[in-house]
């Protein structure tokens, strides 16, 4: 069966999924996104959680993060708004001067939770380079990707590790 793209009527015209027909199901997905830090920002978390004029850089992130979740049918036009059942966002420092960020979204309705769990991870390392842009302009996101999704029709899925 050929692909098409689910956004687009028949004749051409942008448009919102219509899941009415679509059976409630419980519904995961996970969402990553690095924040690579460069020198002067990395050697600031040696002792944890960054202290800011603006506040704490990690708890500040995952609150910005869960609001982001929340409000993605405002920001990615053709998403549905969902009630959303659960959300938790993990930072923790990895190699290469990287934090990884980690978005798990939980629902039960009738479309996935993947752009939430992305639009939240995201707005998470958006908010890491704004609260560390003093530290210098070299900061970057990277990676920004769904590890893993659970429920709906098209079955689960689950990233193969990097080899």
């Amino acid at each position: 069966m050929k692909q098409s793209f689910t956004h687009l009527s028949p004749e051409g015209q942008p448009r919102m999924v219509d899941v009415t027909a679509k059976e409630v199901t419980a519904r995961e997905a996970v969402a990553s996104a690095q924040v690579r830090l460069n020198t002067a920002a990395w050697e600031a978390l040696a002792d944890g959680d960054i202290q800011t004029k603006k506040g704490p850089v990690f708890h500040t992130a995952i609150i910005a993060g869960t609001q982001a979740v929340k409000r993605t049918a405002e920001w990615i036009p053709f998403c549905h708004p969902l009630p959303i059942e659960g959300c938790r966002i993990t930072i923790a420092p990895g190699a290469e001067r990287c934090l990884e960020i980690r978005c798990r979204v939980r629902t039960t309705y009738r479309t996935g939770v993947e752009m939430e769990a992305l639009t939240g991870a995201s707005a998470a390392a958006l908010t890491i380079i704004d609260m560390c842009k003093a530290f210098g302009p070299d900061l970057e996101i990277r990676h920004v990707r769904v590890e893993s999704k659970t429920g709906g029709q098209s079955g689960d899925y689950q990233r193969e590790a990097a080899s």
